[in-house]
């Protein structure tokens, strides 16, 4: 087993993309990383996250950055306006 994490995008207001997940290994398990591996100016564009899975206690939940994210999750990136 290579240990490693199969984390689906989701655009706002359409359903998860469940056919191209972003695979992050596990031990680089933060929304960080989950933003550096789609865009490296993603993370200058960052405000919150939204994620559903097993990570969170609420679906969606709010999180920041430093958030570990579990496989199977589900992430939508909320950029900052301007």
């Amino acid at each position: 087993y290579m240990s490693l994490l199969r984390i689906y995008t989701k655009p706002r207001g359409q359903i998860p993309d469940y056919t191209a997940p972003v695979i992050l290994p596990a031990e680089k398990n933060k929304i960080e990383d989950f933003c550096l591996r789609i865009h490296k100016s993603l993370l200058g564009q960052f405000k919150v996250a939204l994620v559903w899975g097993m990570s969170v206690k609420h679906n969606p939940q709010r999180c920041g950055k430093d958030h570990p994210l579990m496989d199977e999750d589900v992430v939508q990136i909320i950029k900052k306006v301007g």
